[in-house]
């Protein structure tokens, strides 16, 4: 099927527009077996844990301590993981991707809306939290004042957790895209998952300096800080270079031969 326009015409955006709703339909369904069992029981569940459960057992620092930057790089990976591995390999197992790859879709749109689903579910879910876990303590201590975060942190979360889900999201479909059951895409999502997660943490340990100053060197100022900004364009980069790759890759004709 023939690509229509430029990389960003209207016709291209409703398509994207299209499939992010049919996969956030099915997400929040629990659509197809194995598939996040029970959707929006699972979502609320998860921002129980990250909204309410975790921030209560912090205390203030979940609010106060410049740690918090580092804790909400991981919540949207976390979240992005349990659902992104359903992507193409779930189409497979329910033997619905032949009849998606046969509409009019292009494949840029099929595959954008399949990361553009990921992304708004991760980065949602992960906002949601972060407002709740603000109400949690702030209830949680009334008596001390109003806790905030600071307008730098506040920024630089936001910004964080987008980044970070688009990265997870892409990562995630194009392991999606080549893995034959979801099993599989899952095994090797939760391998690189351990693989970045110990050592980002032996990483930081093998600093020679506190990791916890220096997450409060990165946070300080009215804005983003340049190491923050600096992490922040580090992402992009990577972002724009792995949906660059995920378009390249992804090929109808190739999938309906496989």
């Amino acid at each position: 099927m023939a690509e229509r326009g430029g990389p960003w015409d209207r016709p291209l955006v409703a398509d994207v527009q299209t499939v992010m709703w049919k996969e956030l339909v099915e997400l929040r369904q629990g659509a197809g077996r194995g598939r996040f069992a029970s959707g929006l029981s699972q979502t609320l569940v998860s921002i129980g844990v990250f909204g309410i459960l975790l921030p209560y057992n912090f205390g203030k620092e979940w609010v106060t301590s410049p740690s918090a930057l580092l804790f909400w790089a991981w919540v949207p990976m976390l979240l992005i993981s349990t659902v992104v591995a359903q992507s193409f390999a779930g189409e497979r197992e329910r033997h619905t991707l032949e009849s998606l790859l046969a509409t009019r879709l292009p494949d840029r749109a099929i595959y954008l809306g399949k990361v553009g689903a990921a992304v708004a579910y991760g980065w949602a879910t992960s906002l949601a939290a972060l407002l709740l876990g603000l109400v949690t303590t702030n209830l949680r201590f009334r008596g001390d004042g109003l806790l905030l975060y600071s307008p730098d942190m506040a920024i630089s979360i936001v910004l964080l957790t987008l980044l970070i889900s688009l990265l997870a999201a892409a990562v995630g479909v194009l392991v999606s895209l080549r893995a034959s059951t979801v099993r599989q895409a899952q095994q090797t999502l939760s391998l690189a998952s351990l693989v970045l997660v110990f050592g980002s943490m032996y990483g930081l340990r093998a600093l020679p300096i506190d990791w916890e100053a220096l997450a409060a060197h990165m946070s300080g100022g009215a804005v983003p800080s340049l190491g923050v900004l600096v992490a922040l364009g580090t992402l992009l980069a990577l972002d724009t270079a792995l949906l660059a790759v995920g378009l390249m890759r992804f090929r109808r004709a190739r999938l309906i031969t496989d």
